[in-house]
């Protein structure tokens, strides 16, 4: 079953490699035909603290991390559009070698056959 992936917004980033974030839908009351807002809150990890209250994130589910917190945020920071620190950066380039590498070995693997 694929994961789900929600839109929201931070409102919390007080928890070290975690942060709130508001989802807001809009849903039709079924007796008063209305448009109605609901909001909901989750907690996502973010393993870098890279996010800030009030940035714009993408979350997916994934596998219980803790009690509480089943989702993870799946948004690139670059998209956010602030400076990122140095630290942040050697972070992200050192996330981004596995996955290379897994890419590169799969091609070689297919390249062998």
């Amino acid at each position: 079953m694929p994961r789900r992936v929600l839109e929201g917004r931070v409102v919390g980033d007080a928890m070290d490699k975690t942060v709130t974030v508001l989802v807001e839908r809009r849903t039709m009351h079924p007796i008063y035909k209305k448009y109605v807002k609901l909001s909901s809150k989750y907690a996502a990890h973010d393993e870098s603290n890279l996010f800030r209250v009030g940035d714009k994130v993408e979350i997916e589910e994934c596998r219980p991390i803790s009690k509480r917190k089943t989702w993870t945020v799946v948004t690139d920071p670059k998209s956010l559009g602030r400076e990122l620190t140095a630290k942040v950066k050697a972070e992200a380039a050192a996330d981004a070698a596995p996955e290379k590498a897994k890419k590169a070995g799969a091609k070689k693997a297919a390249a062998k056959k």
